[in-house]
């Protein structure tokens, strides 16, 4: 059974830093991309960063480009998303996922959108006081 499982969430401060991280299990997804998402209460599931199975290539959202840096280590089967100088508006549950898509297999073009991922983990909430 398939499992991508997050942790690393908490609270934290405006301006201060926080590392989450996904292990999968199950299986390994050689080849397909990975991505973060999250959800903000009322709103709708919105991109974060996806990051290829070829090392180096990476998609950030304009919301956290300069602030966040996705990675992976594809023999761990294990994804970050260290988050820098934290703002009030990235609280959210923050979700991992895997692209199986065909299209993106050994790909550096990088799928943004959720219906492109089938693989999701249960998420890890990330709050941002002030």
């Amino acid at each position: 059974q398939v499992q991508l499982v997050e942790s690393g969430g908490g609270l934290v401060q405006a301006g201060n830093s926080l590392r989450i991280s996904c292990a999968a299990s199950g299986r390994t997804f050689s080849g397909y991309p990975m991505a973060w998402f999250r959800q903000a209460p009322g709103k709708e599931r919105e991109f974060v960063a996806a990051i290829s199975w070829i090392v180096g290539t990476t998609r950030y959202a304009d919301s956290v480009k300069g602030r966040f840096t996705i990675s992976r280590d594809n023999a761990q089967n294990t994804l970050w998303l260290q988050m820098n100088s934290l703002k009030l508006e990235d609280t959210a549950v923050y979700y991992c996922a895997v692209s199986e898509l065909s299209l993106y297999y050994m790909s550096t073009i990088l799928p943004n959108r959720p219906n492109q991922y089938g693989y999701w983990g249960q998420g890890t909430q990330v709050t941002v006081s002030s």
